[in-house]
């Protein structure tokens, strides 16, 4: 699913109302509409409505709340708040259209605001949408920290008030902190960074029905990962298939005291599909790969604490993973380059083998074309350097990715898939339970056995990624997310394949 712009959404609507035809009054009429109806879903109509407009469509899209609302019967107080009359023509003729049975306070001052609102009530901010470019002030700004201080739910009718949508918000700038967001049609891409993403709270999508046509051509580097993408990538298993069928992985990892991460990646690679699976580990390794993963095979290396040599007859592998519980020791690192020297097939690279690249530029240099690499922020900021916010973060992985020809996972909430291309796409799936030492050792085994199947490095990551936060999902929903662990994802790793298929 392609994520629009502030610009490209005005597109969108000018299009829509060009080619359906519709006026532009009419489609936010569907818009209104479609979020009461989602309004009503959930909220009794016992519960007071406090609908804040601004001076714009913003507020126009609230007036068609509030009429539409209490149509249905729902108790709605509307505060406009604006210094002048300049509305625009949409919020005028909704404004008209109100009914004096609807209370409505004009705010000009601070002290024109309801006091003792109850907290029992929702607040809908309808302030200022997706098209604001400069921070928020005077009573603006003030009506923003007045609502903020309420101890009612908040919920903001397309984005919240003052937050910016393709760019970073100046710190200090007054934005609505909403509980809920009801954005429309697609997601901003503000929602899928930690910093801005902070102010959306939990965020829903509603359709309204803008044009098709406009939105199959219009162009966008910032795709959102959907399950029927998902499903459509994911390839069923031929009756005759052998265990030859799915591919021959290496992992190769594991130190003294990190042998845990190493048995997850392989446990995860083993869940992902992959026929085969060889892990390559140091000596101190063997007897508890051997237990616990029966199904691998194990090579040794000669070290008995650590990795020294690296793997021979590559040949055999349709991918290696390289990185967990690696450690980085020098003969490790020295290891890792002349496996670089190699020939070899593709690869996944995580953790300490991240951490390598990261301290030697020339071993970066040396990274193979269509890798797979999936740093967490500080991983990424070792590889490429600080970024100054979320936003300088997304061109860095972009000209990272460009760079080196490869793709990068970098993980998050929304873990955001970097392409040589330029393209990012943002996962769906997880939760804040799967933030726990080991969730990057599954991810990495399953993405090294769904590339040794055969998949490309780009599908690999697509379904990667999902089916993780998917596991991650199931297992938060059966364990909770406070007690979630890392073995949790690759035990619900089958759970997310079926799911998947429904």
């Amino acid at each position: 699913m392609k994520i629009l712009s502030a610009s490209q959404t005005r597109e969108a609507d000018a299009y829509t109302i060009a080619h359906e035809p519709i006026s532009s009054l009419d489609l936010m009429e569907r818009a209104s509409g479609a979020l009461v109806k989602w309004l009503e879903q959930r909220y009794s109509p016992e519960i007071p409505f406090y609908v804040f407009c601004g001076p714009g469509n913003n507020g126009g899209d609230g007036l068609a709340v509030a009429r539409l609302l209490h149509h249905d019967g729902y108790d709605v107080q509307v505060i406009l708040v604006a210094t002048n009359k300049n509305y625009s023509t949409d919020l005028a003729q909704n404004l008209s259209r109100l009914p004096k049975a609807i209370p409505l306070l004009k705010a000009h001052f601070l002290q024109d605001f309801p006091r003792d609102l109850p907290s029992s009530a929702v607040i809908l901010d309808g302030l200022f949408g997706s098209g604001l470019s400069r921070p928020l002030e005077g009573l603006y700004a003030e009506a923003v920290s007045y609502i903020n201080q309420l101890e009612a739910q908040v919920i903001s009718i397309d984005i919240p008030s003052g937050l910016f949508t393709d760019g970073p918000t100046p710190e200090g700038t007054a934005v609505i902190q909403a509980d809920i967001t009801l954005t429309f049609e697609r997601p901003k891409l503000a929602f899928l960074l930690p910093t801005s993403g902070a102010f959306a709270g939990d965020w829903h999508v509603l359709p309204i029905g803008l044009h098709q046509e406009f939105l199959n051509q219009v162009e966008s580097p910032h795709q959102l990962l959907v399950p029927e993408t998902i499903k459509s990538l994911a390839r069923p298993r031929s009756k005759f298939s052998h265990k030859g069928t799915f591919g021959h992985a290496l992992l190769v990892g594991g130190s003294y005291g990190k042998m845990g991460a190493i048995t997850m990646s392989a446990h995860a690679a083993l869940r992902s599909g992959v026929g085969l699976l060889t892990v390559q580990v140091p000596r101190v390794g063997y007897d508890i790969l051997q237990t616990s993963v029966p199904e691998a095979m194990v090579l040794t290396d000669e070290h008995e604490h650590h990795l020294t040599t690296p793997p021979t007859d590559v040949t055999k592998y349709q991918c290696i993973g390289i990185g967990p519980g690696l450690g980085q020791a020098e003969d490790s690192r020295l290891a890792l380059e002349r496996m670089f020297r190699q020939k070899l097939p593709p690869l996944v690279l995580d953790a300490d083998a991240l951490n390598l690249l990261a301290a030697d530029r020339l071993l970066r240099q040396q990274l193979p074309a269509d890798s797979i690499l999936t740093p967490h922020p500080k991983e990424f900021e070792r590889l490429t350097g600080p970024a100054t916010n979320d936003f300088h973060r997304l061109e860095l992985l972009q000209n990272f990715c460009a760079e080196h020809s490869c793709y990068v996972i970098l993980k998050g909430a929304h873990s955001c898939i970097g392409t040589p291309s330029g393209e990012l796409y943002f996962n769906t799936t997880g939760n804040p339970g799967m933030a726990t030492g080991g969730s990057g050792d599954v991810l990495t085994g399953i993405l090294t056995g769904l590339r040794a199947q055969g998949y490309s490095p780009l599908e690999t990551c697509q379904i990667g990624v999902y089916l993780h936060g998917l596991a991650g999902d199931l297992a938060a929903a059966a364990e909770g997310e406070t007690s979630l662990i890392a073995s949790d994802l690759y035990k619900y790793l089958g759970a997310a394949f079926l799911k998947l298929k429904q």
